[in-house]
């Protein structure tokens, strides 16, 4: 029978074979590193809720690499998309330590990985999905909204003072103007142009369509997407793993949102209400919402 104090010892013991050196000493098995990528991708300084950006998962994938005996790097992934330059600074640096160390990299998807989920999802070896994921939406995507007729509709005058011309580029607060919407057009196709590219170079011949079929904005189910090429297979993290490296490979977690042992036995800090967490969790409801979630 074990003890009140099993699970306490449990947690101990994963923390340590989490220690180079010490933990593979102790402990000389094969692993699989997960780092699970999860929420929007999004520098922190437009948004504090993001889930996904370079800053925050730095350290973890730098550590991810250096674990003893990693037969390979899992990256997990449940993103609505994002940011273009956080998803190429993010997938360059993983591909760059899995050459450097010689660890392949696979990526799976949960509930979606569409846009720069997607984006994210090509950085490994090979890709696996659910049946039910959303998978794709290779695209780019901008919104925002006109409030010209608002303002005047009470007597505000917009006044605004620049030096440069197209410094105040899509100003919501004055009428759309037919130059500015070309711009921005432009500056979105030169965008999908790099993300089709990015599909191609990872993908390559897996690909089952031409870039009409499969990268104008689309997403499918992870069944309909393992059809097309867009996936290797149907399944999760841990069974994928273990078929390909045994039943006995340990799985160690760097997630920068896992605790240690002892953060998880500290109480929580008093919960407070911010208004700037208000507004990001109603932009990130918004972008989830685009795929039915």
């Amino acid at each position: 029978m074990e003890d009140e104090s099993t699970p306490t010892k449990s947690r101990m013991a994963k923390y340590i074979d989490q220690i180079p050196f010490i933990g593979e000493y102790l402990n000389p098995t094969d692993k699989v590193v997960v780092l699970r990528m999860a929420g929007v991708i999004a520098d922190s300084s437009q948004m504090r809720r993001a889930g996904i950006n370079y800053h925050k998962f730095k350290e973890s994938i730098e550590k991810a690499f250096e674990v003893p005996r990693a037969k390979a790097v899992a990256i997990v992934i449940n993103s609505p998309g994002g940011a273009p330059a956080q998803c190429s600074i993010i997938s360059s640096a993983i591909q760059k330590l899995s050459n450097d160390k010689k660890i392949p990299v696979y990526t799976f998807i949960e509930d979606v990985a569409a846009s720069g989920g997607y984006w994210l999802a090509c950085l490994g070896d090979e890709i696996y999905a659910q049946s039910t994921s959303i998978v794709g939406s290779i695209g780019v995507i901008s919104s925002g909204f006109g409030l010209d007729e608002f303002i005047k509709s009470y007597d505000i005058t917009r006044r605004i003072y620049t030096s440069g011309r197209d410094k105040s580029f899509l100003d919501p607060f004055k009428p759309e103007k037919a130059d500015d919407v070309a711009r921005l057009k432009s500056l979105q196709a030169d965008m999908h142009k790099t993300f089709k590219d990015w599909v191609r170079q990872q993908r390559g011949i897996r690909l089952n369509g031409d870039d009409s079929a499969l990268m104008e904005g689309a997403f499918w189910t992870g069944r309909a997407a393992l059809d097309l090429g867009l996936i290797d297979g149907i399944g999760d993290v841990t069974a994928v793993m273990r078929e390909k490296f045994g039943e006995d490979i340990k799985f160690v977690d760097f997630s920068p949102e896992k605790k240690s042992w002892i953060a998880s036995l500290l109480p929580f800090g008093e919960a407070r209400i911010d208004i700037g967490d208000v507004l990001d969790k109603a932009e990130e409801r918004t972008i989830w919402s685009r795929f039915g979630l």
